[in-house]
């Protein structure tokens, strides 16, 4: 049993299950986010356990949330950017322009969630209108840094996100992999700093950590210079 609802249920498209994460403790303000995950599409559609992390460390920092602007890249099942909605945050989730179905299952688990989240088609690298718009104060991004080739796409979009918004953070967990030199090398290529860099075991509660397998680590990544 994963204590979801009949409602949920019947809301949930064929092959899909809804997993159910709780943040703290009822008397302190704590709740429970309920996502809709596919069995059958690619990793865009999973809780991946570096959501999970990034998730609790928005519950655990969550007065710096408190009407905040957040944009999620890359955001998948967007886990971490709901619980900063659920938090108080104006949230703009965004996944890659083309993938139509993870973008829908977004509105999906938004309205699950009661949660009033925008959607927005975001490619890595692509300078499409919208992009325009968002001056974020938080950007979340959760197991963005996965696959090499779109390292560079990644740093292009989150510098230029950064500069809109002076005094701006981004905010990743991810697997300590092989790409860890090319990240060290695109951080200086585009004028950025790392301002923190926990290990998830550091800060996760127990019941969560004993889930967790590899090495998982959080960064806050700034620029490194002025901004005009």
């Amino acid at each position: 049993m994963d204590g979801r609802s009949d409602e949920e249920d019947a809301r949930a498209p064929r092959m899909t299950k809804i997993s159910r994460h709780a943040f703290g403790l009822t008397s302190e303000g704590g709740f429970s986010i309920s996502v809709v995950e596919n069995m059958e599409e690619e990793y865009g559609m999973f809780v991946w356990p570096s959501s999970v992390v990034l998730a609790e460390y928005v519950w655990q920092h969550r007065s710096r949330f408190s009407g905040a602007s957040i944009v999620e890249l890359g955001a998948g099942t967007c886990l971490p950017g709901l619980v900063a909605a659920e938090l108080g945050s104006d949230v703009t989730l965004t996944d890659n322009s083309s993938r139509l179905e993870v973008l829908e299952n977004m509105r999906r688990v938004c309205d699950i969630n009661q949660l009033n989240c925008k959607v927005m088609g975001l490619t890595w690298g692509e300078w499409d209108e919208p992009m325009f718009s968002l001056k974020p104060n938080i950007i979340l991004g959760a197991d963005v840094l996965y696959d090499t080739k779109d390292f560079g796409d990644l740093f292009a979009t989150v510098t230029f996100l950064l500069k809109r918004s002076p005094g701006s953070v981004f905010i990743t967990t991810y697997h300590n992999r092989s790409g860890h030199h090319l990240i060290e090398y695109l951080m200086v290529k585009w004028r950025l700093k790392c301002t923190k860099l926990l290990d998830a075991f550091s800060f996760m509660p127990s019941c969560k950590a004993t889930s967790l397998s590899g090495n998982i680590q959080l960064a806050e990544i700034m620029l490194d210079e002025p901004s005009y």
